[in-house]
């Protein structure tokens, strides 16, 4: 009987410690509901599973507003030393160089898909509009191969594919989205993610191509003429004579140059074209002519002893927008012609 009594006792204690800890498991995991989220209890030693949007997406807005804010600093060094007063052209490069700055910002802070969105659309839209100033002109302005250029274009891929696939790919949040998707629902999301992603492969490839197509087509610094001579001419700009190449173009004289050597190479003379072959005076034109060795060996056309250069700014004759600029390393004036 003491044996028996015993054994009760103990099934009693078996009994109510089984319920103590079932009272404690239903009030650490209550059923889900509207207003509460459901609290795992995970055993020692297991790790929790990270999901794609818990670190890839953070690191992806990141990466991208960096390549957008790299892109609109290479811009504004365009904007400055080029660009400025060309007309439409210079103005539209300073926008995109304040948007860009501004969505970088707006990416960072917010951590918004639309910021995101957005800035990946700027990126995109500013390789699309270097693409048509190449092959077309854009506002009357033929675009040119630069290295300033190439870099900011491959630029502007990179950060149009990390921008967009950081708008599709989003934070995991369990408390912002306490239940649980349907695994049909789930399995749409994941496809049609999938879909967007491929598809922004598919767009920045493309892209590539593109950029690789109209750099290799664009212009540089032109060759020697190829009939060893070019005809100078003049014209009234403003109530000054000046002096002009054969299409009417203002011809330029830049400060650091000497009579026998050109400062202007690389990516200035892209900017500002040299007048290659052998000068011959034309009616009004009164000056010195000679010529200069270039340092890739062309020949360079002189004026009263100043080596000749025209400028991308110009689009068309009478025009004389880069005279008195402080452009490339010195001041470029037009050249007049006195009577």
């Amino acid at each position: 009987m003491l044996g028996s009594g015993a054994t009760t006792a103990s099934s009693r204690d078996a009994v109510l410690r089984h319920r103590i800890r079932a009272t404690l498991t239903a009030a650490l995991n209550p059923p889900p509901s509207g207003s509460t989220f459901r609290l795992q209890v995970k055993a020692v030693g297991k790790h929790r599973k990270i999901k794609l949007g818990d670190w890839r997406q953070p690191w992806l807005r990141v990466a991208g507003a960096l390549l957008l804010v790299v892109s609109a600093c290479i811009h504004l060094v365009l904007y400055l030393t080029g660009y400025r007063s060309i007309p439409t052209i210079g103005w539209l490069f300073l926008l995109q160089v304040i948007v860009g700055f501004v969505l970088t910002i707006a990416a960072l802070v917010t951590r918004s898909r639309l910021a995101a969105a957005a800035s990946a659309a700027l990126a995109l839209s500013t390789l699309g509009a270097y693409l048509l100033a190449v092959w077309i002109g854009l506002f009357g302005f033929k675009e040119i191969r630069t290295r300033a250029g190439i870099a900011a274009g491959l630029i502007e891929v990179a950060a149009f594919a990390t921008l967009a696939l950081a708008a599709v790919i989003t934070d995991d949040d369990p408390a912002a989205a306490p239940a649980r998707p349907r695994p049909r629902r789930l399995a749409g999301v994941r496809a049609a993610v999938s879909l967007v992603v491929g598809a922004v492969g598919v767009v920045s490839v493309a892209a590539l191509v593109l950029f690789g197509i109209a750099v290799a087509g664009a212009g540089g610094e032109p060759a020697a003429a190829a009939n060893g001579g070019v005809t100078l001419k003049t014209a009234e700009i403003g109530g000054v004579t000046v002096l002009t190449d054969a299409k009417g173009r203002t011809l330029y004289w830049f400060a650091p140059d000497t009579a026998a050597a050109s400062q202007c190479t690389g990516s200035c003379a892209v900017y500002w074209p040299p007048v290659t072959g052998r000068p011959e005076a034309g009616p009004g034109v009164t000056g010195k002519l000679g010529t200069i060795k270039r340092p890739g060996g062309a020949t360079q056309a002189t004026y009263d002893g100043h080596p000749l250069y025209t400028y991308v700014g110009d689009s068309a004759p009478g025009q004389a927008k880069g005279d008195k600029l402080d452009l490339s390393g010195g001041y470029w004036y037009e050249i007049h012609v006195s009577g």
